[in-house]
């Protein structure tokens, strides 16, 4: 398989990971302004929620996978910001395989913020790539954040990559929180 196999497959799956954030939370903001729409937000959050964990676990095993192959076999090698956005994936392996296994909560919400985090770092990446003038000199010199080892589709780098992960970590991960919420009738205790 050649390098450009493996960036245009990334490339298709970095669509589809888009496409689904925006359909899920397109849904989900439309089923509060309109009624209608509530019911069908409601079918597809009970669908999503119970396997959420396990989905997003495989979204982060291929992040994962695809960032050890574009540096181990292609050899582009990781620039400071790829290793803040590797920094807040590769955990995200293990936290969601265990969360997913035990079906437990508080997995989705560590999850979540890291991959927030991820989200951040990898946007603030895709900016610098578009804007190299606003690199700030963190980066280093010799492996600069502003190289651009290709673009799929003119316009899927790296971390726009790691963005659509990240997105549709983060989305199926606060599905799984808002489900369980929804779903668990007892107050929180409060201190």
């Amino acid at each position: 398989m050649t390098v450009a196999t493996v960036e245009l497959f990334y490339g298709l799956i970095a669509l589809v990971a888009f496409g689904t954030v925006v359909v899920l939370n397109g849904l989900r903001v439309l089923a509060r302004l309109r009624s209608g729409v509530r019911e069908t937000w409601d079918g597809v959050a009970r669908t999503i929620a119970p396997n959420a964990l396990g989905m997003a676990w495989f979204v982060a095993v291929l992040a994962t996978a695809g960032s050890l192959y574009f540096s181990e076999v292609a050899n582009f090698e990781p620039c400071t910001l790829c290793w803040y956005q590797r920094i807040a994936m590769y955990p995200l392996v293990v936290i969601l395989g265990i969360a997913a296994a035990r079906r437990e909560r508080s997995g989705a919400v560590y999850a979540a913020v890291l991959a927030a985090m991820g989200a951040a770092i990898s946007l603030y990446h895709i900016v610098l790539e578009w804007f190299p003038s606003l690199e700030s000199g963190a980066c280093d010199p010799d492996n600069p954040c502003t190289l651009i080892w290709f673009r799929v589709f003119g316009f899927l780098s790296l971390p726009t990559l790691a963005l659509a992960a990240f997105l549709l970590i983060l989305t199926l991960t606060t599905i799984r929180a808002a489900h369980d919420e929804d779903a668990d009738p007892t107050p929180r205790r409060t201190s």
